[in-house]
């Protein structure tokens, strides 16, 4: 009765949180046109703030099948497959929700934003164009959850790593070095026409010159015969106070020989490049009083196209002055399982990933050195597993556990008592409406403060809209206050908080800050801190589906096998060979792959062999050996678990592992494992040629 009570409760509180939280939300949804009003508030809250809670919303996470994270992943493949992701896929989406806690009020104050991202090339670099794979199944995720691909693509905010930036300074540093080269070097006259059109430049610019000469105040040559061109080719202006004449209609290869006429014939005479407003670069010869003013104009020509351009990068940041602005305030960031998360604000913000975990953390770390994965806390902590029961710690999941008074906070109707818990409120400066907003959570409903509205009243806003679950400014605020709580169960009385107080450096979170999961599935966790690597408790873990003993120096990879081979007839083959305990495990990678873990590790060298033998034996008797299932077709290859890594560190990406090898250039059938010393490897062939030999005949002679 007591079970039957608790789950109707639970399917209530569920419905209830599902029907009427999301729809009264609000969440400052960030867009181009209102980026820089809304980074200049973010900057004051994040000064303001005791942490701030982020979360990502990507266009996938595999970018193939046997990418996805699996159990037989180590540690070290793990990060490379977290790496393929992010530098495969896009972020849609950037939640910043910073919290700060409000003494006079007892509660923390929230300050969810929900960015709309997406990557344009603004500025010339010489990478190739932004690029990025979508994942069906994540596209249709998003779109259950009603995201608005449009204002994404269209009013997303772009952005470049400081990595880009980088190179775009380098870029236009090599175009200010072509620049001067190109003007030093004359143009060769291979051709009559070439020759031809050389003079009557050279004429034709001596003839406007000379005017400019004998007419001290140059009234009159400026309305002379250039201006009223036919062709329009030549048009008399003034750039920086000196008279030039704009060249239009000319080809590159006819400019570049105007500009060598003019370095060869005229001391007077600058030929410049000018960047307009429309970016489009305009061609000028300029009068100039002599030699040095000619050298001084150059010089700021150069040093306007290199304002003008370094203007543009840095307008061209975008998005990065968040992930700067939260690097420099050095507060301390939430995130829930976030590692891939982080991989991505590396990937697009800082510059290209590693190629080793340990290298990834320390980069991260030194941007961000305050880090508290919320999932991590609630399975290492005995107090919030004791409180979380058996509830799982998805997001979603744990915010209802945890923070039930705010997940229910525009239901009138609950009247269910919990225990106490840390409040929170959302709070808005006036926006283009002019309406000042109190979002008061723990509450019976939302409260809305406005000159235009009463209170109750529906919340109307161009840039506030009802926040659900899976946008990431709403997921970054179920993060926070899922912490919030937390911390109020582990015992931190925030009444006795100090403003001036690093919350990250509470001794009891210390245990848990900068630890993030490697592998989930695993329970591999790293510090970020030190780079180290440790395995989550098993009494942290479900002991039913928590699988131990994996040893990786004990597996063997077997790919390009008949496709409608079985894992349990792999098995099978395998075991009548080496012995009905010799396997421990078979586990399916895809339709074309497997891992089989041997007892013992030397087993994965005598398999090798035995394999690498059979494929070399071209006699009737190897057809009746019990491999000789899996490796029908004699497209079977085998090897230790280190090709895995090589293959899964591949930029490539097919759908089958098997194509995926073959792709990576992988042409051996067998790759036997490695040894130290030469002595040890003499010794050790010789006696499994004989063994694999004696193998094979031992089975002919049963047959």
């Amino acid at each position: 009765m007591r079970m039957r009570k608790h789950q109707w409760l639970r399917t209530t509180l569920s419905r209830a949180y599902y029907c009427s939280f999301s729809s009264s939300f609000p969440l400052k949804h960030v867009t181009q046109s209102n980026f820089e009003s809304a980074v200049a508030d973010l900057k004051t809250h994040l000064k303001a703030a005791d942490f701030v809670a982020i979360d990502l919303e990507m266009t996938g996470v595999a970018s193939a099948p046997w990418r996805e994270s699996l159990e037989f992943d180590r540690f070290d493949v793990k990060y490379l497959k977290v790496k393929d992701s992010a530098e495969k896929f896009a972020v849609v989406q950037f939640g910043v929700c910073p919290f700060r806690w409000d003494p006079l009020r007892l509660s923390f104050i929230a300050h969810p934003h929900n960015f709309y991202i997406f990557p344009r090339q603004e500025v010339p670099t010489d990478s190739s164009s932004c690029e990025f794979l979508c994942q069906t199944t994540s596209m249709d995720f998003l779109a259950k959850y009603h995201f608005d691909f449009n204002a994404c693509i269209r009013q997303g905010v772009s952005y470049l790593s400081r990595w880009q930036e980088d190179e775009a300074l380098r870029h236009l540093n090599l175009r200010y070095e072509d620049e001067l080269s190109e003007q030093a070097r004359d143009v060769p006259l291979f051709s009559i026409t070439d020759i031809l059109f050389s003079e009557r430049m050279k004429n034709r610019l001596r003839e406007w010159r000379d005017g400019l000469l004998k007419d001290t105040s140059g009234g009159s040559q400026l309305e002379g015969s250039f201006l009223n061109d036919s062709n329009q080719q030549f048009q008399n202006i003034f750039y920086k106070m000196r008279p030039a004449l704009s060249l239009n209609g000319f080809t590159s290869h006819q400019l570049r020989l105007i500009q060598s006429v003019t370095k060869k014939h005229f001391k007077d005479l600058a030929f410049v490049r000018v960047e307009g407003e429309s970016s489009c670069s305009q061609q000028l010869v300029v009068y100039t009083d002599s030699e040095s003013d000619r050298d001084l104009l150059k010089k700021e020509v150069m040093g306007d196209y290199r304002r003008q351009a370094e203007v543009k990068i840095k307008a061209a940041i975008g998005f990065r002055h968040v992930i700067d602005l939260l690097s420099s305030e050095k507060k301390l960031i939430i995130g829930h399982n976030c590692f891939l998360d982080l991989a991505h604000v590396h990937s697009k913000f800082l510059g290209p990933l590693p190629f080793e975990a340990e290298e990834f953390v320390h980069s991260v770390n030194k941007c961000f050195p305050y880090i508290i994965d919320t999932k991590i806390l609630l399975n290492t902590n005995n107090i919030l597993r004791q409180r979380m029961k058996k509830s799982k710690t998805s997001l979603s999941s744990a915010f209802l556990s945890l923070c039930p008074q705010i997940a229910f906070a525009s239901n009138e109707s609950c009247n269910l008592t919990f225990s106490s818990s840390v409040k929170v409120e959302i709070t808005s400066k006036k926006d283009s409406w002019g309406i000042n907003v109190l979002v008061h959570l723990p509450g019976a409903f939302f409260v809305f403060k406005s000159k235009f509205c009463s209170s109750k009243s529906q919340y109307k806003s161009s840039s506030w809209i009802s926040g659900v679950k899976h946008e990431a400014g709403y997921d970054a605020f179920m993060t926070g206050c899922i912490f919030a709580q937390a911390c109020n169960l582990l015992g931190i009385d925030f009444k006795l908080y100090s403003p001036s107080e690093n919350l990250a450096c509470n001794e009891r979170l210390q245990k848990h800050a900068n630890l993030l999961y490697l592998s989930w599935i695993n329970g591999d966790i790293i510090d970020l801190s030190t780079g180290h690597r440790t395995v989550e408790s098993l009494r942290c873990r479900d002991l039913k589906n928590w699988q131990t003993g994996i040893l990786f120096e004990n597996i063997v990879l077997i790919w390009g096998f008949p496709s409608d081979l079985k894992t349990a007839v792999i098995k099978d083959r395998i075991s009548k060979v080496f012995g009905p305990t010799s396997v421990t495990s078979v586990c399916r990678l895809d339709e074309t792959a497997v891992f089989v873990q041997f007892s013992k590790s030397k087993l994965v060298a005598d398999f090798l062999l035995v394999k690498e033998t059979l494929d070399r034996s071209n006699d009737a008797f190897s057809v009746l050996h019990p491999l000789s299932t899996i490796l029908e077709g004699g497209n079977t290859c085998a090897a230790s678990y280190e090709t895995y890594k090589d293959i899964c560190s591949s930029p490539l990406s097919k759908v089958l592992f098997a194509d995926q090898a073959q792709a990576v250039g992988i042409r051996w059938k067998t790759k036997l494992v490695e040894r130290k010393e030469e002595v040890e490897i003499e010794e050790q062939d010789h006696f499994r040629e004989e063994n694999a030999a004696n193998t094979i005949s031992f089975y002919m002679e049963q047959n």
